[in-house]
């Protein structure tokens, strides 16, 4: 799976079971609510999320969406791949601003 797809994929985990609605969470992730349903419906049928229907609820179509056990060991390996990202991508930075600074520093002082 791809960076983008992976990063989509646990920025949706990580924020599930706090979001309203599927607008709610377009909003928040700055996708719109075709991409967020498509996904959603993707991660269903994976078994990573599942829907639980609100009892109490007004709105009878109310329901909320859940992480299944799956959803949540796939939110950690997600996570730790983040990390890892992350981590390398910070690594290559400051292996980048060693380079030019030296670079930088000998360009200006043979000047």
């Amino acid at each position: 799976m791809p960076h983008a797809t992976n990063e989509l994929h646990l920025n949706i985990l990580r924020k599930i079971e706090t979001i309203e609605d599927q607008k709610t969470l377009a909003e928040e992730l700055g996708f719109s609510v075709g991409k967020i349903n498509y996904v959603l419906k993707n991660l269903m049928e994976k078994g990573l999320v599942k829907t639980e229907r609100f009892l109490k609820s007004d709105n009878k179509r109310g329901y909320r969406y859940l992480l299944t056990p799956q959803g949540i060991e796939q939110k950690i390996t997600l996570t730790k791949k983040f990390i890892e990202i992350k981590k390398k991508e910070y690594e290559e930075l400051q292996m980048d601003l060693q380079i030019n600074g030296i670079r930088y520093r000998k360009y200006y002082d043979n000047k």
